[in-house]
């Protein structure tokens, strides 16, 4: 089998990538990916070489790359999407070339070449927030809702998804997942922020009052359950992807890293909030347990300490993304 991997030289590409090279030694993966600052090909070093491997550099939103490297593919997984909210609200143009015109010409050249299964991945942020102390969980039968041009480009992406499928008959399924977190992530986000901060000596900046709640999923945990949906997953379905079960706020997280560090809560500073913060996300994620027998493999504290390890031991790889605007 021959898999188009898009935005495979990013963070959840990246780690898929090399999950599926490890498990499937029989399939071929193609890397699409345009590089921008969140594309890095040193997360990939290891295949170089690889026959099994082959890297285009090349953007979504091109009809004709698009084209040449979906030539001889039975799947794609496509990841490639631009992601930071904050980075959504400075440039939300960016963010629909990328997101929404990207994903649907992915789609046109999926119908021509007669894809078997298009697999998308989108996230909870499309459903919008949650009260905090509620008992409510997003589900896959929750309204979209989305309050950020990040989050808007995403809900746009998945409707698209279900439309070709009804419309064009192809084999579509989505995941929503939660906040990913793991190695080879780029530090801009909450875990590495803090872990890298804190290696180099800098405080912590926590957004608001930092009671802002998220679902956390360990990137290999995500990486297992799209190979669950590329076997089982049912045609036109959508999937929600978590992996905790109780609330887990911002500022609890970055005292278990400082815990984790030995560093003192002193090292936290607040910095003001940005514009229509999410307040609390949280995924029921049943249907995917029931379904393709998905649940995360170890609790979050011992994925949070093989991850700051991870920061720790790969000082080379993370201190120049820093540098990066």
């Amino acid at each position: 089998m021959k898999i188009l991997v898009t935005g495979g030289a990013g963070f959840i590409g990246s780690n898929f990538i090399h999950y599926w090279v490890k498990n499937h030694p029989n399939d071929q993966i193609v890397n699409l990916d345009k590089l921008t600052y969140a594309g890095n090909l040193a997360n990939l070093k290891a295949l170089e070489g690889n026959p099994r491997y082959q890297f285009v550099k090349g953007d979504i939103a091109d009809p004709k790359v698009v084209d040449q490297a979906m030539a001889g593919v039975d799947i794609v997984v496509h990841f490639a999407a631009e992601s930071h909210v904050d980075r959504s609200i400075d440039n939300p143009a960016v963010f629909v070339v990328t997101n929404v015109v990207g994903t649907q010409v992915l789609l046109a050249a999926a119908v021509k070449h007669q894809l078997s299964h298009f697999h998308h991945i989108s996230t909870d942020e499309v459903y919008g927030s949650l009260a905090l102390g509620s008992n409510k969980k997003f589900s896959e039968k929750s309204h979209f809702r989305p309050n950020s041009p990040y989050a808007a480009t995403k809900a746009a992406s998945d409707h698209l998804i279900r439309a070709y499928h009804k419309t064009f008959g192809i084999k579509t399924t989505i995941t929503n997942t939660s906040n990913n977190y793991g190695p080879y992530q780029f530090p801009e986000k909450l875990i590495p922020l803090t872990v890298t901060n804190l290696i180099e000596g800098k405080k912590v900046p926590v957004y608001g009052d930092g009671k802002n709640v998220r679902d956390w999923l360990y990137v290999e945990d995500h990486c297992r359950a799209i190979e669950q949906v590329l076997k089982k997953g049912q045609a036109g379905a959508t999937y929600c992807i978590g992996g905790l079960t109780e609330d887990l706020d911002n500022l609890t997280v970055v005292k278990k890293i400082l815990k984790i560090m030995g560093e003192p809560e002193s090292q936290i500073e607040f910095v003001k909030d940005r514009p229509a913060h999410d307040r609390r996300y949280a995924l029921d994620w049943s249907k995917a347990q029931r379904k393709l027998n998905y649940q995360p493999r170890y609790s979050f504290d011992i994925y949070l300490k093989q991850t700051v390890d991870w920061y720790r031991n790969n000082r080379d790889w993370w201190q120049p993304l820093k540098m990066v605007k």
